[in-house]
């Protein structure tokens, strides 16, 4: 019987000289396929579409091989490649699910050989949630469609289970302070392509405002928390300011409401009201300077006002919500007429012919539309049958959230992990209300809100189960495993 080493850490283990060896092997037999391919088949060595593939597959091994570290990196550039329309064309969003498809494979394999990973009652109906939208497959018009679109759900929430969870768990200080930095260096790239080329990095304002919204403002607020008195808090306090410059640019309610209420929870919590009464007034005076003296493009057409700009968007005669009713009236409809088992997940009844043809990877025109609603959106796919896992699912976050916020207030501490991850998530639920991104599994924000929400579910019980949080950005474990 052949025995694999296993360090402590559950990851395979072998001597110095053996990985040199191995990887010599390795160099030599690369090295021969290379001359193999240029001797027997030039034409493919000339290829710079195949060059292109093969040098992004050497990408993916290379962060496979160092999974923990560069990943979940590797993870999200290639979703926010295929969100921002990188050239080349219709790669990225192909790319994607390969590498969201081989970070499933290693992250199932690193969690069935590190047995400190377990699996609890979250995880199980995550499982029922997976059930429910292939028994919805069956009733879609679309069904080719809805069974790709399960497939890639499936594939997030189980690297969400098990890859993100070796990401995360007990690298906290490397994770976070990797995230926060990618958040730094987004808002800096944003601010230069909106303020100064006047180009839209994010297409559409809405997804500016949610990636300001419910990633990039709650990141950088925890970092200007967790580096208060060193010299790297002026330069967050800075990245903080153009983070809300950038949300009340985009004029994106859902993003701003999230961002608030997100804020005002953590601040409340950790009671930082003073930092709540300057973040409030950073916002306002965004919002000030976006209306009466940047005049974006964007908002020419609106009548120079906070309230038209910000509460009806240039539109006061048609409410509050005025662009958002119809797609809302449209959804009810919809689920009155498929009620039990829903129009397929991530498709809709639009009426759209059949035989139209669609993209393997990415959503077709023909069977998606706009909802206004996450939680709307998924029961309209699923029907009332399917969303009671669904529900359970959100429920078991917002649980968890409370959970999380009485251990940020009882402890204190601003370093503590739970903080970016409530506020992400809390921002997540409340943006996910007014827009549909929360189970399109293609976009950047998904990955990264199921990815986080399934790696809370770990920390809610630490200092239940023996753990303590310890100045840094680490949490140290007195116990001998990630319990559930």
């Amino acid at each position: 019987m052949i025995s694999v080493p296993i360090n402590e850490r559950g990851m395979f283990s072998m001597s110095k000289p053996a990985a040199n060896i191995l990887l010599a092997i390795a160099f030599a037999l690369c090295c021969l396929f290379a001359i193999s391919v240029a001797l027997f088949y030039p034409g493919y060595a000339s290829d710079a579409s195949i060059l292109g593939m093969l040098i992004f597959l050497e990408i993916v091994l290379a962060a496979i091989w160092n999974y923990e570290e560069r990943f979940f990196l590797l993870l999200i550039l290639v979703f926010f490649f295929a969100g921002a329309g990188a050239p080349p064309p219709g790669f990225w969003s192909a790319g994607r699910w390969f590498v969201l498809g081989a970070g499933t494979l290693a992250g199932v394999a690193h969690f069935l050989r590190d047995h400190r990973y377990r699996l609890g009652g979250f995880h199980l109906v995550a499982f029922f949630c997976l059930i429910a939208a292939v028994a919805s497959c069956s009733a879609s018009l679309y069904e080719r469609d809805a069974l790709f679109k399960v497939f890639s759900f499936s594939l997030l929430f189980f690297y969400a289970a098990s890859g993100m969870r070796a990401a995360v768990l007990r690298r906290e200080r490397q994770f976070f302070s990797g995230l926060l930095l990618f958040c730094e260096i987004l808002t800096y790239l944003a601010a230069v392509c909106y303020f100064a080329l006047h180009y839209g990095l994010f297409g559409n304002p809405n997804s500016l405002g949610a990636i300001m919204g419910v990633l990039v403002v709650p990141m950088i607020l925890w970092g200007v928390f967790a580096t208060e008195g060193t010299s790297a808090q002026k330069r967050l306090v800075v990245a903080l300011v153009l983070s809300v410059m950038l949300l009340a640019t985009s004029h994106a309610r859902a993003g701003i409401l999230g961002a608030t209420i997100s804020c005002a929870v953590v601040c409340i919590a950790l009671r930082r009201y003073q930092a709540l009464g300057l973040l409030a007034c950073t916002g306002l005076l965004a919002a000030v300077v976006v209306v009466f003296v940047a005049s974006p493009a964007t908002t020419a057409d609106q009548s120079q006002s906070l309230t038209s700009a910000f509460i009806y968007k240039g539109h006061p005669e048609g409410g509050l919500l005025g662009s958002r009713r119809s797609a809302w009236e449209e959804t009810v409809s919809s689920v009155h007429e498929h009620p039990w088992f829903g129009t397929g997940f991530g498709t809709s009844a639009t009426g759209s012919g059949v035989s139209q043809s669609g993209g393997y990877f990415e959503s077709a025109s023909r069977d998606t539309r706009e909802h206004g609603n996450s939680y709307l959106a998924i029961l309209e796919w699923v029907g009332l049958l399917g969303v009671c896992p669904f529900a359970a699912l959100i429920l078991m976050v917002i649980a968890n959230v409370g959970k999380s916020l009485k251990q940020i207030r009882k402890s204190g501490t601003t370093f503590s992990p739970l903080i970016p991850i409530v506020g992400v998530v809390i921002a997540g639920l409340v943006n996910a209300g007014f827009e549909d991104w929360l189970f399109a599994m293609g976009y950047y924000l998904c990955v990264v809100f199921w990815g986080l929400a399934f790696v809370l579910v770990d920390y809610v019980s630490l200092p239940e189960r023996g753990y303590d949080l310890r100045p840094g950005l680490a949490v140290t474990a007195s116990a001998s495993s990630i319990p559930m």
